[in-house]
C-alpha cells in the first residue's frame, strides 16, 4: 500500500487541549510550508509584549502612519525567535518573499518591515518573532497523536480577527466549540 503525501500548506493547526506544551496551549497555526522533509508555520493568535513602534525604533526606522506603531508583535513560534517574518496579502511582495498561496505570502526581509513602517506595505501583515517547525514525520505524528486539529485556512480568521478571537474563529471554521472538548478525551 503506497501512502500518498498530503501537503497542509495554508492550513490551521489548532491545538487541542491536551497538547501540554507551552509554545502551543491554545494556539493556532498558520502552515506556511509543509512538505515530505518536514513543515513551518507562524502562531498567529498570541501577541508578544511589544508593538511595532518598538520593534520599529529598536531597528531604526520611523513609523509613517500613527495607526501602525500599536500594532501587535506577535510570537511566532519557539524556532529563530529572533527573526522576524512577516505573514501579509500578496498584493505586494519584496526580496526573500514566499508565495504561500495566491493570496498570502511570508517574507523575512528587513525591506518589508522598511514598507510596512513607511506607510506602503501590504494591504494585510501579521509580524511576529520566530516561528514554528517540524522534521519530516513529526507534525503527520503529531496530528495522528490528535494533538491538532486541521482545518483550511481562513484569510478573515488570518487577518481580520483580533488575536484573543482567532481560536474560537478558526474552530467555528470546522463547526466545533472547543470549551465543549475535555483534555482528557478517551478517559471516562
Amino acid at each position: 500500500m503506497t501512502n500518498t503525501f498530503q501537503s497542509l500548506k495554508n492550513h490551521f493547526l489548532i491545538s487541542m487541549p491536551h497538547l501540554n506544551d507551552p509554545n502551543f496551549e491554545h494556539t493556532v497555526v498558520y502552515l506556511c510550508e509543509h512538505t515530505d522533509t518536514g513543515a513551518m508555520g507562524v502562531v498567529i493568535n498570541r501577541p508578544s509584549s511589544i508593538d511595532f513602534g518598538e520593534l520599529a525604533e529598536h531597528l531604526g526606522m520611523s513609523i509613517a502612519l500613527p495607526t501602525l506603531t500599536a500594532e501587535p508583535v506577535y510570537i511566532g513560534g519557539p524556532v529563530e525567535s529572533e527573526r522576524g517574518f512577516i505573514l501579509h496579502t500578496s498584493d505586494k511582495h519584496w526580496g526573500n518573499t514566499l508565495k504561500v498561496t495566491d493570496d498570502v505570502c511570508l517574507s523575512a526581509s528587513l525591506e518589508t518591515l522598511e514598507h510596512i513602517a513607511a506607510g506602503d506595505g501590504p494591504q494585510s501583515f501579521l509580524i511576529t518573532l520566530g516561528c514554528a517547525g517540524w522534521e519530516e514525520g513529526q507534525l503527520e505524528s503529531e496530528i495522528a497523536n490528535n494533538d491538532w486539529l486541521v482545518c483550511e485556512a481562513d484569510l478573515d480568521v488570518l487577518f481580520n480577527t483580533p488575536s484573543d478571537m482567532q481560536f474560537t474563529a478558526a474552530t467555528k471554521v470546522l463547526g466545533l466549540d472547543m470549551s465543549l472538548l475535555s483534555p482528557d478525551i478517551g478517559h471516562a
